[in-house]
C-alpha cells in the first residue's frame, strides 16, 4: 500500500512537471509562431507585404504587421530596440555601422534580396522623353524645385542624394506626401518631375499599379552618351543608373521570427515573390532539369 501511494505521486509529480515543461515550450519565441512588425520605406511597401503574406501562409501561427515608416526613422527605431527588423535601401556609412553593432550587439549582416529602382516620371502627355544625370543633379541644386519628392527622410531622396554623392539637406526639391501621390498629383504640375520608387507600380498584373503606369511616363537616365532603363534587364545588370539594393536589417537575438522571415525572403520561394512584384531578385536560382 505504502509503494502504491509513492508509485502515485510519483506519476502526478512527473505529470505536473511535464506539463509545466510543455506550457513554458509553447511560449518560447519561434520563427513559426509569433508576432513581428516590420518597418519599412512606403517606396518598397508592396515587396514587403507580399514577402509577410507568403510567409504567414506558410507559417500560419505567425502574425507579422507591415508599417510604413520613413527610411532614417525606421533605422532610428532599430538602434533603440523599438523595432525588430526594417527593410532599408541605402548604405549606411561607418559610423552608423559601428552604432548598429554596439547597440544591437549584433555584426552588421544586411540580408539583401531585391534590386529595385527609383525612376524619374513625367505626366503621359509631356513632350520629354528622358532626363540626363547632368540634368537631375543641376536641377537638384536650382531654386526651381523641379522635382518632386515624396518627403524627406525617405529611402528616394537618401538614395538620390548618395547616388549623387551629397546631403539630402543640400538638395532642392517639391514634396508631396507618398508615392502614389506623387503619381496622382503630378498632372497639376507639367513641368515638374516626379521622383519614385519602383515598386509603387511595378506589379505587373495588378489593376492599382496598371492604372497609375497609365498615368505617367516613366524617363529613361542618359549618362555619358548611354540611355539606361529602369527594366528587367536595367535592374539585373545593375546599368540603371539609380538601381538599389533593398535589404532587412534585424534586431534579434537567436533563430526567431524575424530571423525566419529573412530567410524565407532570400529563398527560392521568397524570391519567387519578389519577381511576381515585378522587381529583380537579388538571390538568382539556377532552374536544374534532369535528363533520364
Amino acid at each position: 500500500m505504502k509503494n502504491s501511494f509513492f508509485k502515485a505521486a510519483a506519476v502526478v509529480a512527473l505529470t505536473v512537471m511535464l506539463a509545466g515543461c510543455k506550457k513554458k515550450d509553447d511560449n518560447t519565441p519561434s520563427y513559426n509562431k509569433g508576432n513581428l512588425t516590420i518597418f519599412t520605406d512606403g517606396s518598397f511597401q508592396s515587396v514587403t507585404e507580399a514577402l509577410a503574406d507568403g510567409y504567414m501562409i506558410s507559417y500560419p501561427e505567425t502574425k507579422i504587421k507591415v508599417e510604413t515608416k520613413k527610411e532614417d526613422l525606421g533605422f532610428i527605431d532599430l538602434l533603440n530596440d523599438k523595432a525588430k527588423i526594417i527593410v532599408m535601401s541605402r548604405n549606411l556609412n561607418a559610423e552608423e555601422i559601428k552604432t548598429y553593432e554596439e547597440r544591437t550587439q549584433l555584426k552588421f549582416t544586411p540580408a539583401k534580396f531585391a534590386a529595385d529602382a527609383v525612376v524619374f516620371v513625367v505626366p503621359k502627355d509631356s513632350p520629354r522623353e528622358s532626363i540626363s544625370m547632368d540634368e537631375i543633379s543641376n536641377g537638384l541644386l536650382s531654386d526651381k524645385k523641379d522635382f518632386i519628392f515624396d518627403g524627406t527622410n525617405s529611402s528616394n531622396l537618401n538614395f538620390v542624394a548618395e547616388k549623387l554623392k551629397k546631403q539630402p539637406k543640400d538638395l532642392k526639391f517639391s514634396i508631396i506626401p507618398g508615392n502614389q501621390k506623387v503619381i496622382e498629383e503630378l498632372g497639376k504640375y507639367p513641368n515638374k518631375i516626379g521622383v519614385i520608387g519602383l515598386n509603387t507600380f511595378s506589379r505587373p498584373y495588378d489593376k492599382a499599379s496598371e492604372k497609375l503606369r497609365d498615368m505617367v511616363k516613366v524617363l529613361p537616365v542618359v549618362n555619358n552618351g548611354k540611355t539606361y532603363n529602369a527594366d528587367s534587364e536595367g535592374l539585373r545588370s545593375m546599368d540603371y543608373p539609380f538601381t538599389r539594393v533593398l535589404y532587412f536589417l534585424a534586431n534579434e537575438g537567436g533563430f526567431n521570427i524575424a530571423s525566419g522571415f529573412i530567410r524565407f525572403s532570400c529563398t527560392h520561394l521568397g524570391q519567387k515573390i519578389v519577381q511576381k512584384e515585378g522587381l529583380q531578385p537579388y538571390n538568382l536560382y539556377k532552374r536544374e532539369v534532369q535528363m533520364r
